[in-house]
């Protein structure tokens, strides 16, 4: 039997911030098969569909077999070796984005519990092929983000039913996703941090705590990436002037707006659009 190393990376939708997905594949692993210790800059859900091995981070060991995965968190130190005897045919499926870690937590899966088992007979074990069928698609990008965020429907609904500590962490998910939603309505005008602060009920001190915590970074950052993120596209529109764009983000003053671009982007918006068009 020819031995499977398949590794496909997958265009980006532009403007995707919420949940993008970077590549895929499957390896059918030689007997003691081994990855690491390394770091990866995604998160990396790997699903077993026969033979066993074992996966280690955070000085622990996890036994895993068919039907079973594990997700390596960015940053985090890993290692994962396949059986002697019975070495492991996995898939996987690579991402980012700023939903990333809240979707993974509502599967109740986090970098302290990194493991997960399918709990029915769909879903999980097709993902690899029908990512696969979709390349080369037209629309087989967009195609490609729906089977990552079914992927991840079907851990949140296998999943077990959460305790009262992530009851709590819940709740605080969704004051965020309060929030974001504000943001996603409202960015076009001249909100600001206690603007969308007060549309959830929170105090703006706190609310960006939940930001910092969640995202790495405050809420006023996340609003003026979120901003500068939709005026990217914008400025692909050639019949868009930059004054236009300043104008639809939330900027009055396309001065202050190009500084803001610059900030965030690294280029001026003009700058970026003759790299775009």
């Amino acid at each position: 039997m020819t031995r499977i190393n398949d590794n496909c990376t997958v265009p980006a939708i532009q403007g995707q911030m919420d949940l993008n997905l970077q590549f895929f594949g499957l390896e059918e692993c030689l007997p003691g098969h081994t990855w690491g210790p390394g770091l990866r800059d995604a998160y990396i859900l790997h699903y077993v569909h026969s033979g066993c091995g074992v996966f280690r981070t955070h000085d622990t060991a996890y036994e895993l077999r068919a039907g079973q995965g594990f997700v390596i968190f960015p940053d985090t130190l890993v290692h994962y070796s396949a059986d002697e005897a019975n070495p492991w045919t996995y898939s996987w499926i690579g991402f980012t984005g700023l939903n990333a870690k809240s979707l993974l937590q509502r599967a109740q899966i986090h970098a302290a519990h990194p493991v997960f088992a399918e709990l029915s007979d769909n879903g999980l074990g097709s993902f690899y092929r029908d990512l696969k069928a979709a390349e080369g698609e037209r629309g087989g990008d967009v195609a490609s983000h729906s089977i990552l965020y079914r992927v991840l429907a079907d851990l949140i609904r296998c999943s077990p039913q959460p305790d009262d500590g992530l009851k709590t962490r819940h709740s605080r998910e969704g004051y965020i996703r309060k929030a974001i939603e504000y943001i996603e309505s409202s960015y076009s005008q001249k909100i600001s941090v206690l603007d969308i602060a007060r549309s959830v009920g929170l105090d703006r001190t706190y609310l960006s705590g939940l930001f910092k915590e969640q995202y790495g970074v405050s809420l006023q950052a996340f609003l003026l990436e979120y901003r500068m993120n939709r005026a990217a596209d914008l400025l692909r529109n050639p019949e868009l002037s930059v004054s236009d764009v300043s104008r639809s983000v939330g900027y009055i003053d396309p001065f202050l707006f190009s500084k803001m671009f610059k900030k965030v982007t690294g280029s001026s918006p003009r700058q970026y659009r003759e790299t775009r068009l």
